[in-house]
């Protein structure tokens, strides 16, 4: 069984600085993933020619059940607000996602706590301060019936800003507690190890550098085991060509 995870910067390549649905599709059909969590998914979105990026995922990789969460209504970095659930079809949507190709038997939605007010940030990178207007967040969660046995898996991507993703990720864990185990989390929390295995006490199942792609210095992207799986067999974290980010795999049994 391999999970993998990917932060596709909304299928944008940095190498044309173009989102190609066929390139996209190739993408995924490379990860061969039986259970796939994305970041940054666009539907409808003019960037993306109005694309569902999700349904563009799930036939490519032969997917007979997928979800996915819109975190805000609107364009990011333009006009926007929170999502709720109820836009109406054709509504440009940007968020996350959760493809299987083992059957579901639940979908449930958690919604995150976001930072309520705009803040200055100092960037150390480019060493400028920057007023955040802080994306909401939420994590798609599935009970899946996999050949191991029923499976939760969640879907999240938290907060750049340090503090605020760990109490998001406590939040999530605390929202996790009522699902059936094992459960598996898979994601960008923008944090780097030994965090996240450390707020949550669970078990990081894949050490691989995946951001930035090109030469990576730091692992955001995580899966995290509460309970027991069969041993993993091999991790990786390849190049695709689309995102900033690199893909993580975990293959198990």
């Amino acid at each position: 069984m391999r999970l993998s995870t990917f932060n596709i910067l909304h299928g944008r390549s940095p190498a044309d600085d173009r989102v190609d649905a066929e390139r996209f599709a190739a993408a995924v059909r490379t990860l061969d993933a039986d259970v796939l969590a994305l970041q940054e998914v666009d539907r409808a979105q003019p960037r993306s020619h109005h694309a569902d990026l999700t349904a563009v995922a799930a036939e490519a990789m032969g997917a007979v059940a997928h979800r996915f969460v819109a975190a805000i209504s609107g364009t990011p970095g333009a006009t926007w607000m929170a999502a709720t659930g109820d836009e109406q079809p054709g509504t440009a949507e940007y968020g996350i996602a959760l493809l299987s190709r083992y059957p579901v038997r639940s979908w449930q939605v958690v919604r995150l706590p976001a930072i309520p007010f705009r803040f200055p940030m100092w960037l150390p990178g480019p060493r400028k301060v920057i007023v955040v207007d802080e994306e909401p967040r939420a994590a798609v969660v599935a009970v899946v019936e996999t050949p191991h046995g029923e499976l939760t898996v969640a879907s999240t991507h938290l907060s750049f800003v340090p503090g605020w993703n760990r109490r998001q990720l406590r939040r999530l864990q605390r929202d996790l507690t009522a699902f059936p185990g094992p459960l598996v989390l898979m994601g960008d929390l923008n944090m780097t190890p030994p965090t996240p295995a450390a707020v949550t006490g669970w078990t990081s199942l894949a050490e691989e550098l995946t951001f930035p792609l090109e030469e990576p210095d730091r692992q955001l992207d995580h899966v995290l085991l509460r309970g027991s799986l069969p041993p993993v067999t091999t991790t990786s974290a390849p190049v695709l060509p689309l995102s900033d980010h690199r893909a993580l795999t975990v293959d198990v049994g």
